[in-house]
């Protein structure tokens, strides 16, 4: 199986409240397990404020779906309705190391 990294770099729009984002963030989580391809998530910031959201996948194939689908479901406008979309960055990689 070659499984797939998401990564998402992103800053939130002006006077956003960061635990508001945590919790949208978290709020996220039953949608991204029952997808079924979800293997790991994790969400960080940098000193700058500079967030990242890195998703590890099943496949590609399941990234995009689940890409897709997440603009459908109600419990993703809170999460995103806090991003800048203005520089966001959405890249994909293939994983080639997991530590056990």
């Amino acid at each position: 199986m070659t499984t797939t990294a998401e990564i998402v770099t992103f800053r939130l729009k002006p006077g956003a409240n960061t635990a508001a984002f945590a919790k949208a963030a978290l709020d996220m989580m039953p949608f991204l397990h029952g997808t079924g391809d979800m293997i790991a998530r994790t969400l960080s910031r940098d000193e700058t404020g500079l967030w990242t959201d890195h998703i590890t996948w099943t496949s590609r194939k399941a990234a995009d779906a689940a890409a897709q689908a997440m603009f459908k479901r109600p419990e993703a406008a809170p999460f995103m309705a806090l991003i800048d979309p203005d520089g966001m960055d959405m890249r994909h990689a293939t994983v080639h190391l997991t530590p056990e």
